[in-house]
């Protein structure tokens, strides 16, 4: 694809062709210089899908919450892209793909698309690219993008600067009640799911996470940002996010309370719409995105305009407690390294 042909690409993925878009989400992967093209063209069409988050700690049985609201979303007529963000083969950097695995049965359905993404070492449960990959989706006509992460536990809650409805997966016998919430991950939940709710255990997993709720309001999730823009709160403006987390319990292997599931993302869907909150959250959200995008593109220049000799002599006198690595940050920024 050159930047000549990126119209071109925009036009078929526009028309529904799906090998054009499972192309062009591999050059978005893989940052392709002629990707960029087709993402800008493709920007003013994105906006019209909402995007949800699932997340949890590994055996909480994501994937299959997952592949099972797929099916609930499709019964009542919504199309549903998948990203499944793997954790990356220490062999060939590629995605682990347990989770296209499992969602085979989904694959013979039109109205459903499935991509497994190598996380790529990325903290946070998710790819450097997963955001771009969603808005190629978003421009390819989804109703909703489900989209699943690593569950690597505390660091999971990039999830929550991306999608607008988190829903976090918890299951009985993890080996503690409370496990998701010293894990950090339990005040991103916009929704809160005890999955395999037919195991023992289920009842006290439930009344463990609806006590943790009970303790606090939850602040918003928006107020977390902050990296480019220190805007001050308005005086009018509430803290807190006073949404009701509803705890729903499931057993996504026999599609059980998937529909309470599907019925409690709409609800909180229209209840951002109401307050306004959905706005704030893809204003920080964009935020978030654009100083991430802005660090990664002045390390690039500041590397760029050193020598690798520079760098290395650099990296030796620190080694040699000749120079601290706060001094050595400096000398680089000030050119005098």
């Amino acid at each position: 694809m050159t930047r000549a042909s990126a119209q071109d690409w925009v036009d078929d993925l526009l028309a529904g062709d799906r090998r054009t878009l499972a192309r062009l989400i591999t050059r978005v992967e893989n940052r392709t210089p002629d990707s960029h093209a087709a993402l800008a063209r493709l920007y003013p069409h994105t906006g019209r899908a909402y995007l949800v988050g699932i997340t949890g700690a590994p055996g909480t049985g994501k994937s299959t919450v997952v592949n099972a609201l797929t099916r609930t979303l499709r019964e009542r007529e919504q199309t549903v892209g998948i990203i499944a963000v793997d954790p990356t083969s220490p062999f060939s950097g590629g995605a682990v793909l347990g989770d296209r695995i499992r969602m085979v049965d989904l694959a013979g359905d039109r109205g459903v698309f499935i991509r497994s993404m190598a996380n790529r070492g990325s903290l946070g449960g998710l790819a450097a690219t997963t955001g771009d990959v969603a808005r190629v989706l978003d421009a390819a006509g989804f109703d909703v993008i489900l989209i699943e992460t690593v569950g690597a536990g505390q660091s999971e809650v990039d999830i929550a600067r991306t999608a607008y409805t988190t829903i976090v997966v918890d299951a009985p016998g993890m080996g503690d009640d409370v496990q998701a919430i010293k894990a950090g991950i339990l005040e991103i939940a916009d929704i809160l799911v005890v999955n395999k709710a037919d195991r023992p255990g289920a009842e006290n997993t439930v009344r463990a996470l609806r006590a943790m709720l009970e303790l606090g309001h939850r602040l918003r999730t928006n107020l977390h940002h902050g990296e480019l823009l220190a805007r001050p709160a308005s005086p009018d403006a509430s803290i807190y996010d006073f949404w009701q987390v509803p705890i729903l319990k499931t057993i996504a292997t026999e599609g059980e309370g998937l529909g309470a599931l599907a019925d409690a993302i709409e609800r909180h869907r229209a209840y951002l719409a109401d307050s306004g909150l959905l706005v704030e959250r893809q204003r920080a959200g964009i935020e978030a995105e654009l100083a991430a995008r802005l660090r990664e593109a002045l390390l690039d220049q500041l590397i760029r305009q050193r020598t690798p000799a520079a760098l290395e002599e650099l990296i030796e006198r620190v080694l040699a407690r000749q120079l601290d690595p706060g001094s050595a940050v400096r000398m680089l920024m000030d050119g005098s390294a």
